[in-house]
């Protein structure tokens, strides 16, 4: 008798085994249609989920907007004080500039190392083989647009021109790995620490500043300007960061590597600085007239 119950156990369990086995089975079956349990059963829990669903997402999206209001209000708070700060700025700025006009006025000289007009450009043409090389905008010689010009956006600095037809322009960017390429720079304070950015380091997407006095204390964060040295870009141009300074292979000069304050990658809109005052042929010494440069590089472009 036992031993019947025991089997009849089994059978149940092989027959069960089964049906569920079917169940999964005619579940899984690719079907347009569900059966009417299946209906039913995803109407209820469907029911059921909206039931608790929306009470829960009209909680959740409650506290989202408390939440977004509190921060909302904090960074309200934060920018009150950065405009107070920018205000401050500009008034002081504005007293600089007044008193720095005043002191050219008596010294009576009319032209500053930062001087320039900005000739606003919208690039073309950008060749991607040479995509950290150039990039041609659509200003030429007809609206004012020389060799040698340096050329930037909102951001800061990004090249320099280096082929001029009348209605359009070619720009080498501070990225290229022309090695002739430099830029008299300084890293303005107390105590001005100037250097020359050669080179690009691709790999960490960063601009290499060399030639740096070992006897200077170059910290990472400190920002990096065009020194107006160099004769081409005007002074006080925003070049980029510092983010890591070492020494260089001889150990007897540091050099920077810097963290572009404009995006190369994603160029559209640019100024070109036209300058009125005098500019240097490379940064040897030599000194000539804007213009005289500017057809001398076309001589030697065309020979």
């Amino acid at each position: 008798m036992p031993r019947f119950f025991t089997n009849k156990r089994l059978i149940l369990l092989l027959v069960g085994v089964i049906v569920l086995v079917a169940l999964i089975s005619f579940t899984l079956k690719d079907r347009q249609n569900a059966t009417l349990p299946e209906q039913i059963v995803k109407d209820v829990v469907g029911f059921g989920q909206s039931l608790f669903s929306k009470p829960a997402h009209y909680i959740t999206g409650t506290l989202d907007k408390i939440d977004g209001i509190l921060n909302t209000y904090e960074e309200n708070i934060h920018l009150k004080a950065r405009l107070k700060e920018y205000a401050s700025t500009q008034a002081e700025l504005a007293d600089v500039r007044a008193d720095n006009e005043k002191l050219r006025q008596i010294i009576g000289k009319e032209e500053s190392l930062r001087d320039y007009s900005p000739i606003h450009a919208t690039v073309i043409s950008r060749n991607p083989d040479q995509w950290e090389e150039k990039i041609i905008i659509d200003k030429g010689t007809v609206e004012g647009v020389k060799l040698n010009m340096a050329v930037m956006t909102s951001s800061g600095l990004i090249g320099k021109v280096v082929l001029v037809t009348p209605f359009r322009s070619t720009v080498e960017l501070l990225s290229t790995e022309n090695r002739n390429f430099r830029v008299a720079a300084v890293i303005p304070g107390k105590e001005s620490i100037f250097g020359l950015i050669e080179g690009y380091d691709r790999t960490r997407g960063e601009l290499i500043m060399k030639r740096i006095d070992s006897d200077f204390d170059v910290k990472e964060g400190q920002l990096v300007q065009s020194s107006g040295l160099g004769g081409i870009f005007p002074k006080g141009l925003l070049i980029g960061e510092v983010t890591e300074v070492s020494t260089d292979d001889f150990g007897l000069t540091k050099l920077a590597y810097i963290r572009p304050a404009a995006d190369f990658g994603m160029l559209d809109h640019v100024m070109v600085a036209k300058r009125s005052s005098v500019i240097v042929s490379g940064t040897d010494g030599d000194v000539a007239e804007e213009e005289d440069v500017a057809v001398e590089e076309e001589g030697e472009n065309g020979s």
